[in-house]
């Protein structure tokens, strides 16, 4: 059953989401149709400028993303705080860069505005742009609009590009969220477009490494990366809590291990950061399997899922869960 978006979609609960859209039929948004032989790789650009646009006004970061031929998957997380401390001023100046300034609000800026009855309608928009810069469904809506009309347009048709609304998965806890970051990595790996994680220019992983990062021809620029900050300790900076050595081991290995011939030494090849979260390594490496990860609405632990379920009062949600080791 569809729910809306704000059952799915809760500050409170979690900041952290996984995001996909698929393009409608044969659309495509990134690679080369085998039919017509035309390639589409520029529209990558498309996506990962947009989304550095997209950051510069909303305080939605970026974990990590995955364009590929015909969807995108994105590990997103919300700063609520971050625009609630934002000037009037700062909220006006952000949505102007997407949208036009309704004149009452120029005039609140310029400080014409004659009553207070002009004053308070013009401070009611600014706070709800203030909470739309937070919002999931609006960053998702101005990059998926954006994109929607550059490839009709390219495409010289008019119509659907994207199959549906965005899906969206809340990410509990921090098993989900290593589980979610490294399935949108290995998407391309999972699609046998490459042979090694690390090269695939079209994921985040490849920015995580400066040696493998692609510049793009355009001279867009490219999102920024929420970055790895290490363990949890005290006074810990914003950040990823993992530190990038275990992430990339733990990419590494889950490619690997998800290979028939190695489902025998899961056991002995288990990377050190899965035995300090007290992670099962069978059931993190189900979550992480092909198509099994997307199912769902929530990702992490049972008893987080657990949790989830009653504070939104329901008998239980779906999505994969990982079991303590």
């Amino acid at each position: 059953m569809t729910r809306p978006r704000s059952e799915l979609v809760s500050v409170q609960d979690t900041p952290y989401y996984h995001c996909i859209c698929r393009c409608v039929r044969r659309a495509f948004l990134c690679g080369e149709d085998k039919l017509t032989g035309q390639d589409y790789s520029h529209r990558k650009g498309w996506v990962l400028a947009r989304l550095a646009e997209l950051q510069e006004v909303f305080t939605i970061e970026l974990c990590a993303y995955a364009v590929m031929a015909n969807h995108y998957h994105l590990v997103v997380h919300i700063d609520a705080k971050a625009a609630e401390v934002l000037a009037d001023e700062d909220v006006i100046r952000r949505w102007n860069r997407l949208f036009s300034l309704p004149l009452l609000v120029s005039r609140y800026q310029a400080g014409q505005c004659t009553s207070d009855a002009e004053r308070e309608a013009a401070q009611q928009l600014v706070d709800d742009w203030r909470q739309r810069l937070c919002d999931l469904s609006w960053f998702m809506r101005c990059l998926n609009e954006h994109l929607a009309r550059k490839a009709n347009e390219e495409d010289n048709c008019k119509g659907r590009f994207w199959e549906s609304r965005f899906k969206s998965q809340a990410i509990l806890d921090e098993a989900g969220l290593l589980a979610c970051m490294a399935y949108v990595d290995l998407n391309p790996l999972r699609a046998k477009v490459v042979e090694v994680p690390e090269d695939s220019p079209d994921v985040s992983l490849s920015e995580r490494l400066p040696e493998r990062a692609v510049q793009p021809e355009s001279g867009n620029p490219k999102p920024a990366l929420l970055p790895f900050v290490g363990n949890f300790r005290k006074d810990m900076p914003k950040g990823i809590p993992f530190a990038l050595a275990d992430y990339l081991e733990l990419v590494d290995w889950t490619g690997r291990a998800q290979r028939q011939d190695k489902r025998g030494f899961i056991t002995a090849d288990t990377p050190a950061i899965l035995q300090r979260l007290g992670l099962d390594a069978d059931s993190f490496l189900l979550a992480v399997g092909h198509h099994q990860l997307s199912k769902g609405t929530v990702i992490g632990h049972q008893h987080t899922q657990a949790a989830y379920a009653q504070s939104h009062h329901r008998r239980r949600v779906s999505g994969p869960a990982i079991k303590a080791g």
